[in-house]
């Protein structure tokens, strides 16, 4: 089998207004990210997206308390590697004392060419 390349850089954001969950917030900007695209190249191809290699880099203020496992599943494709690392951005309310949290996704994809 030849070299992993990486063909694929998506980004997205997401957020979670009240519940302070870092895992619903890292669910929506992985659906924010792969939202952005239709990558036709495996069909038109014929290649394989089973073949794919995902990384996925998660970024929080809290990222022990993002469910890894749970978030990689909103990927249909490909194997996934998740990596929670601090980042992302607390947004407290004086008010009310709710602080929305803010999560980005950075996902790479390799695949074997």
């Amino acid at each position: 089998m030849s070299d992993l390349k990486r063909l694929i850089l998506e980004m997205g954001v997401g957020v979670d207004l009240y519940g302070m969950d870092y895992t619903k917030a890292a669910k929506r900007a992985v659906q924010d990210a792969i939202h952005h695209s239709s990558l036709t190249l495996f069909k038109s191809l014929n290649m394989d997206p089973n073949a794919m290699q995902i990384e996925l880099n998660l970024a929080a203020q809290e990222p022990e308390k993002i469910d890894l496992q749970e978030v990689a599943k909103e990927l249909p494709y490909g194997q996934v590697t998740p990596k929670a690392i601090k980042g992302g951005l607390n947004v407290p309310e004086e008010e009310t004392e709710r602080v929305s949290v803010i999560v980005n996704a950075g996902i790479i994809v390799r695949y074997p060419l």
